[in-house]
């Protein structure tokens, strides 16, 4: 995909689960990589995070360099503070998650003279939540007749669950808004192998089966090979391999040269996007940017983002991907990492993500060419007989 240069310049406010701290969420990093890239194309980026207690204690980018950043404690500060920016934004976004959600997205409409959007991190998981009979009209962040009132349903999910947000929850605009990379960041690294296979990401159940399957397995099959599972949450109970090294939690600035130092790096993906499909996650975008060779679980879709067999090898068994680590040649293993790696650069950076936002902020506004102020737009409306 070609970047387009940047459109006229746009006030944008984000309101997301977290930029400061990638403490046990996937969420920051993939907001840090799109508000850079953001920022980086003119674009003027405000984003509000809750001051939440557990992220207040393991921040690790308490003031991001990019945009602007402000905390609030409670909804009544929200409203109190930041009235008028989102007012006046072009652009409003309120991400999954966000505490209090549904009260913030009502509250951001009905300020919003721009373009408003819903930002879903985790598609699968909400449309599992509003379908439970229990919570078919309301979640914690969304609810099912909010979000025909957006704009704009930007989602980490593509494929058919698109037409399922138009056709059954009467999403005006459903468009594929996927995780991405900061190719700033992530670059390859010459540093000597330590482990044979790594993993990152955070402590869910409904992934463990396919962590236990794609790591564990053959981690005990293998005594010779050297393994890495890094992130928090992980119960205490679980019984790792001796040869499976623990890494509570690495910030993203370390992300990079845990990467460098496997053979392969592992990803594995919730039931939620496997049934979904369509759903990669951004440990899969960075561990290629890095030219580190993936080994993946299988779920439809995947072959849209990656080749399989050149680009990514897939594993549905314990067997499959210990042939892997001890059957393919360096030269293949070093090939395969760097054409996910040219894959990446050419389709899946943040500055592929910005571009395609503001692609959809356009088709939201109704116009092709340059993008008016909100508050041009405004007037216009006013003064429409």
């Amino acid at each position: 995909m070609n970047i387009d240069p940047p459109p006229r310049s746009l006030r944008i406010v984000i309101l997301g689960l977290s930029i400061t701290s990638s403490w046990g969420n996937g969420h920051a990093t993939t907001y840090r990589a799109l508000v850079r890239a953001l920022a980086e194309r003119a674009h003027r980026v405000t984003f509000l995070e809750r001051d939440l207690p557990w992220y207040a204690a393991n921040r690790d980018l308490a003031a991001p360099p990019y945009g602007e950043t402000w905390l609030y404690a409670s909804l009544g500060e929200l409203k109190r503070r930041f009235g008028g920016i989102v007012a006046d934004a072009d652009l409003i976004i309120v991400g999954s998650f966000v505490p209090q959600g549904v009260v913030v997205g009502e509250w951001a409409i009905q300020q919003s003279r721009g373009v408003t959007a819903f930002y879903d991190i985790d598609t699968p998981v909400t449309l599992a939540m509003l379908a439970a009979p229990d919570e078919a009209a309301a979640g914690p962040y969304i609810a099912a007749d909010l979000i025909p009132r957006y704009d704009l349903y930007l989602s980490f999910t593509g494929g058919p669950v698109l037409d399922e947000l138009e056709e059954r929850y009467g999403a005006r605009a459903a468009r594929p808004l996927y995780c991405s990379v900061d190719s700033n960041a992530y670059a390859p690294l010459d540093q000597e192998p330590r482990w044979d296979l790594g993993y990152m990401g955070t402590y869910s159940g409904d992934r463990q089966p396919a962590l236990e399957r794609l790591l564990c397995a053959p981690a005990r099959a293998w005594r010779q090979g050297r393994f890495a599972v890094a992130g928090p949450q992980y119960p205490a109970s679980i019984a790792w391999p001796a040869n499976v090294e623990r890494i509570e939690h690495l910030p993203p600035d370390r992300h990079r040269a845990f990467y460098a130092r496997q053979r392969y790096a592992l990803n594995v993906t919730r039931a939620p996007m496997v049934r979904a499909g369509w759903s990669p996650s951004v440990r899969l975008f960075e561990a290629a940017a890095c030219g580190t060779p993936v080994i993946s679980d299988r779920w439809p879709g995947i072959e849209s983002f990656f080749v399989p067999g050149q680009e990514i090898l897939l594993a549905d068994s314990a067997a499959e991907a210990l042939g892997y680590l001890r059957d393919l040649r360096d030269a293949e293993r070093r090939q395969l990492g760097a054409a996910a790696r040219c894959r990446v650069l050419a389709s899946h950076t943040a500055a592929h993500r910005a571009a395609e936002l503001e692609a959809y902020v356009r088709e939201a506004q109704g116009a092709s060419g340059n993008l008016a102020s909100a508050a041009i737009r405004a007037m216009d409306r006013a003064n429409a007989p």
